[in-house]
Protein backbone atom coordinates (compact mmCIF):
# COMPACT_ATOMS: atom_id res chain seq x y z
CA UNK A 1 0.00 0.00 0.00
CA UNK A 2 1.52 3.28 -1.13
CA UNK A 3 2.00 6.01 1.43
CA UNK A 4 0.26 9.29 0.75
CA UNK A 5 2.76 12.06 0.18
CA UNK A 6 2.70 14.81 2.78
CA UNK A 7 1.70 18.18 1.39
CA UNK A 8 4.62 20.56 1.01
CA UNK A 9 4.81 23.43 3.47
CA UNK A 10 3.83 26.72 1.92
CA UNK A 11 6.51 29.32 1.45
CA UNK A 12 6.19 32.87 2.70
CA UNK A 13 4.42 35.00 0.08
CA UNK A 14 6.80 37.91 0.83
CA UNK A 15 10.31 36.44 0.77
CA UNK A 16 9.39 33.20 -1.03
CA UNK A 17 12.23 31.50 0.84
CA UNK A 18 11.21 30.62 4.40
CA UNK A 19 8.32 28.45 5.46
CA UNK A 20 5.13 30.37 6.24
CA UNK A 21 4.49 30.40 10.00
CA UNK A 22 1.13 32.19 10.08
CA UNK A 23 -1.73 33.64 8.07
CA UNK A 24 -2.14 37.39 8.53
CA UNK A 25 -5.66 38.10 9.82
CA UNK A 26 -5.68 41.44 8.01
CA UNK A 27 -4.75 40.22 4.50
CA UNK A 28 -4.91 36.39 4.80
CA UNK A 29 -1.37 36.21 3.40
CA UNK A 30 0.77 33.19 4.30
CA UNK A 31 3.88 34.72 5.81
CA UNK A 32 7.01 33.76 7.76
CA UNK A 33 7.73 35.14 11.20
CA UNK A 34 10.52 37.52 10.14
CA UNK A 35 8.50 39.01 7.29
CA UNK A 36 5.53 39.43 9.63
CA UNK A 37 7.66 41.48 12.02
CA UNK A 38 8.86 43.60 9.11
CA UNK A 39 5.46 44.34 7.54
CA UNK A 40 3.84 44.90 10.95
CA UNK A 41 6.44 47.48 11.98
CA UNK A 42 6.67 49.07 8.51
CA UNK A 43 2.90 49.62 8.33
CA UNK A 44 2.94 51.43 11.68
CA UNK A 45 5.97 53.49 10.61
CA UNK A 46 4.12 54.43 7.41
CA UNK A 47 1.08 55.55 9.42
CA UNK A 48 3.31 57.70 11.65
CA UNK A 49 5.11 59.30 8.71
CA UNK A 50 2.11 59.76 6.41
CA UNK A 51 0.07 61.41 9.16
CA UNK A 52 3.00 63.43 10.54
CA UNK A 53 2.20 62.29 14.07
CA UNK A 54 5.45 63.50 15.63
CA UNK A 55 8.18 66.10 15.27
CA UNK A 56 11.85 65.66 16.28
CA UNK A 57 12.51 66.70 19.86
CA UNK A 58 8.96 66.12 21.11
CA UNK A 59 8.25 64.51 24.47
CA UNK A 60 5.78 61.65 24.02
CA UNK A 61 3.86 59.81 26.74
CA UNK A 62 2.80 56.24 25.94
CA UNK A 63 -0.40 55.21 27.73
CA UNK A 64 0.69 51.97 29.41
CA UNK A 65 -1.74 49.57 31.07
CA UNK A 66 0.42 46.44 30.90
CA UNK A 67 -1.96 44.85 28.36
CA UNK A 68 -1.04 43.58 24.91
CA UNK A 69 -1.86 46.78 23.00
CA UNK A 70 0.09 49.21 25.16
CA UNK A 71 3.00 46.77 25.64
CA UNK A 72 3.38 46.25 21.87
CA UNK A 73 2.98 50.01 21.37
CA UNK A 74 5.79 50.77 23.84
CA UNK A 75 8.06 48.16 22.24
CA UNK A 76 7.37 49.22 18.64
CA UNK A 77 7.62 52.94 19.41
CA UNK A 78 11.00 52.35 21.06
CA UNK A 79 12.20 50.31 18.08
CA UNK A 80 10.96 52.73 15.42
CA UNK A 81 12.25 55.76 17.32
CA UNK A 82 15.73 54.23 17.34
CA UNK A 83 15.64 52.70 13.84
CA UNK A 84 14.21 55.72 12.00
CA UNK A 85 15.71 58.41 14.20
CA UNK A 86 12.42 60.10 15.15
CA UNK A 87 14.29 62.02 17.82
CA UNK A 88 11.56 61.57 20.44
CA UNK A 89 11.80 61.44 24.23
CA UNK A 90 9.50 58.58 25.25
CA UNK A 91 7.82 58.03 28.62
CA UNK A 92 5.42 55.43 30.01
CA UNK A 93 2.27 56.78 31.68
CA UNK A 94 0.00 54.52 33.73
CA UNK A 95 -3.24 55.07 35.63
CA UNK A 96 -3.95 53.17 38.83
CA UNK A 97 -7.74 52.98 39.05
CA UNK A 98 -7.61 51.13 42.35
CA UNK A 99 -8.92 47.73 41.22
CA UNK A 100 -7.55 45.08 43.56
CA UNK A 101 -6.48 41.88 41.84
CA UNK A 102 -6.35 43.52 38.42
CA UNK A 103 -4.64 46.89 38.15
CA UNK A 104 -2.11 46.21 40.91
CA UNK A 105 -0.96 43.09 39.01
CA UNK A 106 -0.89 44.81 35.60
CA UNK A 107 1.16 47.70 37.00
CA UNK A 108 3.84 45.19 37.97
CA UNK A 109 4.05 44.31 34.26
CA UNK A 110 4.43 47.99 33.36
CA UNK A 111 7.22 48.35 35.91
CA UNK A 112 9.05 45.45 34.24
CA UNK A 113 8.49 47.11 30.84
CA UNK A 114 10.06 50.28 32.24
CA UNK A 115 13.27 48.32 32.83
CA UNK A 116 13.05 46.20 29.65
CA UNK A 117 12.59 49.18 27.31
CA UNK A 118 14.52 51.77 29.31
CA UNK A 119 11.56 54.18 29.41
CA UNK A 120 10.80 56.36 32.48
CA UNK A 121 7.44 55.55 34.12
CA UNK A 122 4.90 57.88 35.74
CA UNK A 123 1.88 56.47 37.61
CA UNK A 124 -1.15 58.59 38.58
CA UNK A 125 -3.99 57.21 40.68
CA UNK A 126 -7.71 57.79 41.09
CA UNK A 127 -7.27 57.96 44.85
CA UNK A 128 -4.81 60.87 44.53
CA UNK A 129 -6.75 62.74 41.84
CA UNK A 130 -10.35 62.11 42.91
CA UNK A 131 -10.26 60.72 46.45
CA UNK A 132 -11.97 57.51 45.26
CA UNK A 133 -10.80 54.11 43.98
CA UNK A 134 -12.84 52.03 41.53
CA UNK A 135 -13.25 49.36 44.23
CA UNK A 136 -14.95 51.99 46.41
CA UNK A 137 -17.08 53.29 43.53
CA UNK A 138 -18.27 49.79 42.54
CA UNK A 139 -19.11 49.05 46.18
CA UNK A 140 -21.35 52.14 46.11
CA UNK A 141 -22.98 51.88 42.67
CA UNK A 142 -22.67 48.21 41.67
CA UNK A 143 -21.61 46.88 38.26
CA UNK A 144 -24.20 48.53 36.00
CA UNK A 145 -22.66 51.98 35.35
CA UNK A 146 -19.15 51.54 36.73
CA UNK A 147 -17.53 51.73 33.27
CA UNK A 148 -18.99 55.24 32.83
CA UNK A 149 -17.15 56.45 35.92
CA UNK A 150 -13.93 54.66 35.02
CA UNK A 151 -13.87 55.85 31.41
CA UNK A 152 -14.44 59.51 32.32
CA UNK A 153 -11.96 59.47 35.21
CA UNK A 154 -9.33 57.55 33.25
CA UNK A 155 -9.39 59.91 30.30
CA UNK A 156 -8.85 62.93 32.52
CA UNK A 157 -6.25 61.09 34.63
CA UNK A 158 -4.17 60.43 31.50
CA UNK A 159 -4.29 64.11 30.57
CA UNK A 160 -3.28 65.13 34.08
CA UNK A 161 -0.43 62.62 34.11
CA UNK A 162 0.72 63.85 30.71
CA UNK A 163 0.66 67.43 32.05
CA UNK A 164 2.87 66.37 34.97
CA UNK A 165 5.34 64.86 32.49
CA UNK A 166 5.19 68.06 30.40
CA UNK A 167 4.81 66.03 27.20
CA UNK A 168 3.77 67.34 23.79
CA UNK A 169 1.55 64.39 22.85
CA UNK A 170 0.01 61.26 24.32
CA UNK A 171 -0.08 58.03 22.27
CA UNK A 172 -2.54 55.26 23.03
CA UNK A 173 -2.81 51.65 21.90
CA UNK A 174 -6.28 51.95 20.37
CA UNK A 175 -6.30 49.52 17.45
CA UNK A 176 -8.46 49.10 14.34
CA UNK A 177 -10.92 46.84 16.18
CA UNK A 178 -11.35 49.45 18.94
CA UNK A 179 -12.03 52.23 16.45
CA UNK A 180 -14.53 50.14 14.44
CA UNK A 181 -16.34 49.31 17.71
CA UNK A 182 -16.44 53.00 18.62
CA UNK A 183 -17.95 53.93 15.23
CA UNK A 184 -20.75 51.40 15.78
CA UNK A 185 -21.30 52.47 19.40
CA UNK A 186 -21.62 56.13 18.43
CA UNK A 187 -24.14 55.23 15.71
CA UNK A 188 -26.16 53.12 18.16
CA UNK A 189 -26.11 55.91 20.74
CA UNK A 190 -26.82 58.64 18.22
CA UNK A 191 -23.72 60.46 19.46
CA UNK A 192 -23.09 62.74 16.49
CA UNK A 193 -20.34 64.78 18.16
CA UNK A 194 -18.20 61.74 18.94
CA UNK A 195 -19.02 60.05 15.63
CA UNK A 196 -17.53 63.04 13.87
CA UNK A 197 -14.15 62.69 15.56
CA UNK A 198 -13.78 59.05 16.67
CA UNK A 199 -11.90 57.97 13.53
CA UNK A 200 -9.41 60.85 13.67
CA UNK A 201 -5.85 59.60 14.14
CA UNK A 202 -5.06 62.73 16.16
CA UNK A 203 -7.64 64.06 18.62
CA UNK A 204 -7.69 66.72 21.31
CA UNK A 205 -5.66 69.26 19.35
CA UNK A 206 -7.87 71.97 20.83
CA UNK A 207 -7.46 70.50 24.33
CA UNK A 208 -4.58 70.35 26.79
CA UNK A 209 -2.61 67.55 25.11
CA UNK A 210 -3.19 65.99 21.65
CA UNK A 211 -3.64 62.19 21.48
CA UNK A 212 -2.35 59.97 18.66
CA UNK A 213 -3.34 56.46 17.61
CA UNK A 214 -0.46 54.81 15.65
CA UNK A 215 -2.40 51.49 15.71
CA UNK A 216 -5.43 52.96 13.91
CA UNK A 217 -5.16 50.44 11.04
CA UNK A 218 -3.58 47.59 13.04
CA UNK A 219 -5.73 44.53 13.75
CA UNK A 220 -6.02 43.29 17.32
CA UNK A 221 -5.25 39.71 16.26
CA UNK A 222 -1.99 40.82 14.67
CA UNK A 223 -1.02 42.69 17.83
CA UNK A 224 -1.60 39.48 19.79
CA UNK A 225 0.48 37.48 17.28
CA UNK A 226 3.29 40.03 17.40
CA UNK A 227 3.36 39.99 21.21
CA UNK A 228 3.30 36.17 21.23
CA UNK A 229 6.05 35.60 18.66
CA UNK A 230 8.23 38.35 20.13
CA UNK A 231 7.66 36.87 23.60
CA UNK A 232 6.79 40.29 25.02
CA UNK A 233 5.96 40.60 28.70
CA UNK A 234 2.31 41.66 29.00
CA UNK A 235 -0.72 41.20 31.27
CA UNK A 236 -3.61 39.33 29.67
CA UNK A 237 -6.41 39.31 32.28
CA UNK A 238 -9.58 41.28 31.51
CA UNK A 239 -10.83 43.89 33.98
CA UNK A 240 -12.96 42.19 36.64
CA UNK A 241 -15.57 44.97 36.43
CA UNK A 242 -16.08 45.04 32.64
CA UNK A 243 -17.84 41.77 31.60
CA UNK A 244 -21.21 43.55 31.16
CA UNK A 245 -19.85 46.65 29.43
CA UNK A 246 -21.99 47.84 26.49
CA UNK A 247 -18.87 47.93 24.31
CA UNK A 248 -18.56 44.16 24.69
CA UNK A 249 -21.66 43.58 22.54
CA UNK A 250 -20.23 45.74 19.74
CA UNK A 251 -16.94 43.85 20.07
CA UNK A 252 -18.62 40.49 19.57
CA UNK A 253 -20.46 41.81 16.51
CA UNK A 254 -17.18 43.07 15.02
CA UNK A 255 -15.57 39.66 15.63
CA UNK A 256 -18.43 37.93 13.80
CA UNK A 257 -18.04 40.31 10.84
CA UNK A 258 -14.28 39.74 10.77
CA UNK A 259 -14.75 35.96 10.62
CA UNK A 260 -16.93 36.34 7.53
CA UNK A 261 -14.94 39.14 5.91
CA UNK A 262 -11.64 40.27 7.46
CA UNK A 263 -11.69 43.62 5.68
CA UNK A 264 -14.95 44.58 7.41
CA UNK A 265 -12.99 46.29 10.22
CA UNK A 266 -11.20 48.66 7.85
CA UNK A 267 -14.43 49.26 5.92
CA UNK A 268 -16.25 50.37 9.08
CA UNK A 269 -13.39 52.78 9.87
CA UNK A 270 -13.53 54.11 6.30
CA UNK A 271 -17.29 54.60 6.62
CA UNK A 272 -16.74 56.52 9.86
CA UNK A 273 -14.16 58.73 8.14
CA UNK A 274 -16.58 59.48 5.30
CA UNK A 275 -19.58 60.45 7.44
CA UNK A 276 -20.61 64.04 6.88
CA UNK A 277 -22.51 65.82 9.64
CA UNK A 278 -25.38 68.02 8.48
CA UNK A 279 -24.74 71.74 8.81
CA UNK A 280 -28.10 72.03 10.59
CA UNK A 281 -26.97 69.68 13.36
CA UNK A 282 -26.22 71.60 16.54
CA UNK A 283 -22.84 70.56 17.93
CA UNK A 284 -21.75 71.14 21.54
CA UNK A 285 -19.48 74.12 22.05
CA UNK A 286 -16.27 73.31 23.87
CA UNK A 287 -15.38 75.44 26.85
CA UNK A 288 -13.68 75.11 30.21
CA UNK A 289 -15.03 73.50 33.37
CA UNK A 290 -15.69 76.25 35.92
CA UNK A 291 -14.68 73.94 38.70
CA UNK A 292 -11.40 72.29 37.70
CA UNK A 293 -10.38 73.99 34.44
CA UNK A 294 -10.65 70.86 32.28
CA UNK A 295 -12.20 70.99 28.79
CA UNK A 296 -16.00 70.70 28.88
CA UNK A 297 -19.09 71.57 26.85
CA UNK A 298 -21.02 72.22 30.08
CA UNK A 299 -20.46 74.43 33.12
CA UNK A 300 -18.87 71.46 34.85
CA UNK A 301 -16.95 68.66 33.15
CA UNK A 302 -18.32 65.12 33.34
CA UNK A 303 -15.68 64.09 35.90
CA UNK A 304 -16.70 66.91 38.27
CA UNK A 305 -20.38 66.02 37.85
CA UNK A 306 -19.76 62.34 38.59
CA UNK A 307 -17.47 63.17 41.48
CA UNK A 308 -20.01 65.55 43.02
CA UNK A 309 -22.63 62.81 42.85
CA UNK A 310 -20.31 60.39 44.63
CA UNK A 311 -19.39 62.89 47.33
CA UNK A 312 -23.04 63.78 47.97
CA UNK A 313 -24.10 60.12 48.16
CA UNK A 314 -26.03 60.45 44.89
CA UNK A 315 -23.84 58.41 42.51
CA UNK A 316 -26.47 58.19 39.73
CA UNK A 317 -26.84 61.97 39.53
CA UNK A 318 -24.32 62.26 36.69
CA UNK A 319 -25.32 59.13 34.76
CA UNK A 320 -27.03 59.38 31.37
CA UNK A 321 -27.86 62.38 29.23
CA UNK A 322 -29.50 64.41 31.98
CA UNK A 323 -27.60 67.56 32.82
CA UNK A 324 -28.19 66.85 36.51
CA UNK A 325 -25.74 68.89 38.54
CA UNK A 326 -24.97 71.19 35.60
CA UNK A 327 -28.59 72.35 35.55
CA UNK A 328 -28.63 72.68 39.30
CA UNK A 329 -25.29 74.45 39.15
CA UNK A 330 -26.61 77.07 36.77
CA UNK A 331 -29.28 78.21 39.21
CA UNK A 332 -28.28 77.24 42.73
CA UNK A 333 -24.53 77.08 43.24
CA UNK A 334 -23.47 80.72 43.18
CA UNK A 335 -23.64 82.81 46.27
CA UNK A 336 -24.12 86.55 46.30
CA UNK A 337 -20.36 87.14 46.14
CA UNK A 338 -20.07 84.94 43.06
CA UNK A 339 -18.25 82.01 44.70
CA UNK A 340 -19.35 78.37 44.46
CA UNK A 341 -21.43 77.11 47.37
CA UNK A 342 -20.56 73.48 46.68
CA UNK A 343 -17.26 72.67 48.34
CA UNK A 344 -16.73 68.98 47.49
CA UNK A 345 -13.34 67.79 46.28
CA UNK A 346 -12.49 68.96 42.76
CA UNK A 347 -11.52 66.38 40.14
CA UNK A 348 -7.79 66.79 40.44
CA UNK A 349 -5.51 69.58 41.52
CA UNK A 350 -3.84 70.62 38.27
CA UNK A 351 -4.66 73.72 36.29
CA UNK A 352 -5.28 73.38 32.53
Amino acid sequence: MEKTAKPKSRLCTHCNEKRAALKRPKTLEQICRECFYTVFEDEIHRVIVDNQLFKPGERIAIGASGGKDSTVLAYVMSELNRRHNYGLDLFLLSVDEGITGYRDDSLETVKRNEIQYGLPLKVVSYSELYGWTMDEIVKLIGLKNNCTFCGVFRRQALDRGAALLKVDKLVTGHNADDIAETVLLNILRGDIARLGRCTSIITGEDGPIPRCKPFKYTYEKEIVMYAYFKKLDYFSTECIYSPNAYRGFAREFIKDLERMRPRAILDIIKSGEDFRISTSTKMPEQGICERCGYISSQKWCKACVLLEGLNRGLPKLGIGRSRGINSEHNTNTKQANGTLSLQSKQCGSLDF
